[in-house]
């Protein structure tokens, strides 16, 4: 079936074209994202939904999505989006960080200029007709000092503008090492440090509990006497009522923000202020930036439905088109494996053990998880996917670990699950031959090779002549064809397990028969869909 897109804001035509152009059906309708009861009516006939920041996607819109599998919003803030309900559902929500970094960190240098000549102030009073040129009296921003709070893409870009400016430049961010604080040319540091330091303060992290009021009260006083502080990243990083009172008091010197606690921001402690700059969330609004994004999530969104390729997913392991081709069936055979666990365990599961051996250790091992988990969950629940399995398996307290190693048998690489019960521990393990199709080659640490058929049937018993004619004649009788009969034993006369690919499933009365001949310990049909 052709894949079918809602785009439910305003998003450029050249966006919309790419997805005609690519195959995919799309329905260009701005006014939906305005009207969610419209939204709920039609969400239902659509694979992907393409959206700006005017449409909600709450949890009841996601109840009606019955086939909707991607979201993609055109920017970075995703706050219209109910993601957990979305990652329950199944649905992958992606953004677009890249598209308007440029746009939002000139934005941010813009805010700076403007602070340091009183440049907003000046020009109204210019149009006003006065003349007071003694007046507004500004600060060079050479040999000042940058604070930048969080130096990732944004902030990575507002460090290299701020160099070009001949600034000192601090950087705070956790995740940012001191080599490439060293290749950025600035200086790591503290947060308290950078405070006390800076002339200037710009803030470039997302809004998280970690981050949220990373500007307190208490922080704020901790700032340099005079420091100029600049807010185009999140409403709700600063204590805006605190800083009004600390503006006024002359300790901050002066702010400009572009983000505020509460938008559309009507009225705000930092409104009227003369030492405040406030543009109303500008920092993405350029032509190229809203082009750029438009056409960022068009192609991925795209790309994810014709492809398989995931690409700045926030409940999702990104994937590349090219880790796609390569990876496709060793995420199929992943998810085999978890299928396999699935419909043999009955009790709850405790933890799952994932190890990837040789070369599918280097390959995308969350994606691969994800894939494995989502193959043990499906047994309960057809509906979960690689999205919504790693959720549900957090909600149930089921601890996921991850193992890698270099080779260490004959095959090339290959991915072995176990899992814990308050029962027992079962694994089993697969590889991907050079024909691309995936095989089980370990159950219970016996070895096998057996290729994967939509219909199995798998058996342990003790090792001893007859069980293959009595499984042969039991099926045969019954008009089961056998495709393939894979046999292991630990021994002779030790453990021995068999796994049979056939044409068609094997009914509850023919196992009954086959368990009726007291040989078996184990008997169970299995089915593998793709994953």
């Amino acid at each position: 079936m052709t894949p079918r897109v809602l785009v439910s804001d305003k998003l450029s035509q050249t966006a919309v074209q790419i997805f005609r152009d690519r195959g995919i059906d799309v329905d260009f309708m701005p006014e939906v994202g305005k009207s969610r009861e419209k939204l709920r009516e039609i969400i239902g006939d659509y694979d992907g939904l393409a959206i700006r920041s005017a449409t909600r996607v709450t949890p009841n819109i996601l109840k009606a999505a019955s086939r909707l599998k991607v979201i993609g919003r055109a920017g970075i803030g995703t706050d219209n989006i109910d993601k957990a309900a979305a990652s329950k559902k199944g649905v992958i929500v992606m953004n677009t960080p890249f598209g308007n970094m440029i746009t939002t960190a000139e934005h941010a240098v813009a805010m700076m200029f403007a602070l340091a000549r009183q440049i907003p102030e000046a020009s109204a009073s210019t149009h006003r007709g006065l003349w007071e040129k003694s007046r507004f009296m500004g600060v060079e921003l050479t040999g000042k000092t940058l604070g930048v709070i969080g130096a990732g893409n944004i902030g990575g870009i507002v460090c290299d503008r701020a160099r070009g400016l001949k600034m000192k430049v601090l950087a705070h961010d956790p995740y940012l090492g001191h080599g490439k604080a060293d290749r950025m040319g600035v200086e790591k540091v503290e947060l308290d440090d950078l405070l006390e330091r800076s002339d200037f303060i710009t803030l470039h992290v997302p809004l998280t509990e970690q981050t949220r009021n990373i500007l307190s009260r208490e922080k704020l006083a901790k700032t340099k006497n005079g420091a100029h502080i600049i807010n185009c990243a999140r409403g709700g990083l600063v204590d805006e009522e605190a800083l009004a009172e600390m503006l006024k008091s002359g300790h901050v010197a002066g702010a400009a923000f572009d983000v505020f606690s509460a938008e559309p921001a009507t009225e705000n402690p930092l409104f009227g202020l003369p030492n405040v700059v406030c543009t109303p969330h500008l920092g993405a609004a350029t032509t190229e930036a809203q082009e750029n994004v438009a056409i960022q999530v068009a192609e991925q969104i795209s790309d994810y439905l014709l492809t398989g390729a995931v690409s700045n997913a926030l409940n999702m392991p990104s994937v590349t088109a090219d880790e796609a081709k390569i990876m496709g069936p060793w995420i199929s055979l992943a998810g085999y494996l978890g299928s396999f666990i699935g419909q043999m365990t009955r009790e709850p599961i405790r933890a799952m053990n994932i190890l990837f051996d040789g070369g599918v250790a280097d390959m995308n091992l969350d994606a691969l998880a994800s894939a494995a988990v989502a193959g043990i969950m499906k047994a309960a629940n057809p509906e979960v996917n690689m999205v919504s399995a790693p959720v549900i398996a957090k909600e149930r307290g089921i601890s996921i670990s991850l193992t890698k190693q270099d080779k260490t048998g004959v095959f090339e690489g290959y991915i072995k699950l176990a899992i814990v019960t308050a029962k027992r521990e079962r694994s089993i393990a697969g590889t991907v031959f050079s024909d691309g199709k995936p095989r089980f080659i370990q159950i219970k640490g016996i070895n096998i090779e057996a290729e994967i058929g939509r219909h199995m049937l798998y058996t342990t018993n003790r090792d001893e002549p007859g069980m293959i004619g009595i499984l042969g004649q039991t099926l045969g009788s019954n008009d089961v064809n056998i495709a393939h009969f894979t046999l292991g034993r630990t021994a002779i006369q030790g453990d021995a397990i068999a796994l049979l690919n056939v044409d068609v499933p094997v009914k509850p009365e023919i196992l009954k028969e086959l368990e009726q001949t007291g040989k078996f310990q184990q008997i169970r049909a299995l089915e593998f869909d793709a994953i």
